[in-house]
């Protein structure tokens, strides 16, 4: 059995975690820090735990790809597998401390314009003091009650919120932090009594542009938003004009339909608008890759095993 490992980020306890779970299961390895650095005789590798794409697509040996990322959208395209009973498995429920970490931190520097403050005191002004809101008394929205979606509104709940309503599409969680849930198809009606929309979705047909022109509109005069899923959720061109014309209080946003996002997107002048670059996530916390290896190496006995695999993706679905 042959494994590809791509990550560069892996640090020498990962690696020994790693082989002494193939040992177990008699496989053999190679670590890569990119998919460029994996040689010939192991271009017929059977389970790569990493980004690769490139090999997916000439490997007909490939039976597993296991991705260290939440999103699988990008696999989701016809072509990408030579072999298409490759199975995917993604690294869902690795992120949930980071990306809800995240939030809570931009949320925070949106409503007590910490963001004007620091803007100010690079340019050595000492800024006065702006009108600010809390999350205190605040009624947060959040679409999308996965692992980030819960592990935000566990957090949130220390700030005293007024109430946090989750959003998904069977209307179910078995979270205790959220006040009520409800589903995706009373969106409309819940958007209207919303201070503070969080949004942690998939890219799916369904969730393309959820956040349309039309559902910005229903949001009340200064509310904030945030979203850490992906681009393709929100109509941009909308958000853009809600923001300049003041009706919003801000919106972060650390995902876009064009990444990176263009020297000469609109948003990137956009009044009230605080931008990370994909960054909610990633393996950069230690918290996260640990979780992401330990995911990993659990699957890789299961599938030894002949056993189910955990997160594996839905290819009708797309998650």
């Amino acid at each position: 059995m042959k494994i590809v490992i791509i990550n560069k980020l892996l640090k020498d306890t990962h690696k020994e975690q790693i082989r002494k779970t193939a040992a177990l299961v008699g496989g053999s390895l190679f670590f890569a820090e990119s998919e460029n650095d994996i040689p010939q005789e192991w271009a017929d590798c059977e389970i790569i735990y990493g980004f690769g794409m490139g090999n997916a697509k000439v490997n007909k040996n490939l039976k597993w790809l296991a991705v260290p990322s939440a999103g699988v959208d990008y696999l989701m395209k016809p072509g990408c597998f030579a072999n298409e009973e490759c199975l995917v498995t993604n690294s869902s429920g690795a992120y949930g401390v980071t990306i809800a970490e995240h939030i809570i931190a931009v949320s925070l520097m949106m409503m007590r314009k910490l963001d004007y403050s620091y803007s100010e005191s690079i340019k050595g002004s000492w800024s006065s003091p702006q009108p600010q809101k809390s999350l205190k008394d605040c009624r947060i929205l959040v679409l999308g009650t996965g692992d980030i979606g819960c592990c935000f509104a566990r957090r949130a709940k220390a700030f005293e919120p007024e109430s946090i309503t989750g959003v998904s599409r069977s209307g179910y969680c078995s979270d205790p932090s959220f006040d009520s849930m409800k589903k995706v198809s009373e969106l409309d009606s819940l958007l209207p009594s919303a201070d503070l929309l969080v949004m942690s979705l998939p890219d799916t047909p369904e969730t393309r542009d959820i956040l349309s022109r039309e559902r910005l509109a229903l949001l009340p005069e200064g509310a904030y938003i945030v979203n850490v899923g992906r681009g393709s959720a929100i109509d941009e061109d909308a958000l853009c004009e809600s923001l300049n014309n003041g009706r919003l209080g801000g919106a972060a946003l650390d995902v876009f339909k064009t990444e990176p996002l263009p020297s000469d997107s609109r948003l990137w002048n956009t009044k009230n608008l605080l931008i990370t670059p994909h960054v909610a996530g990633n393996l950069t916390l230690e918290h996260t890759l640990n979780v992401n290896v330990d995911m990993f190496c659990k699957n890789l006995i299961n599938y030894a095993k002949g056993m189910p695999l955990n997160n594996l993706i839905d290819r009708n679905k797309g998650y």
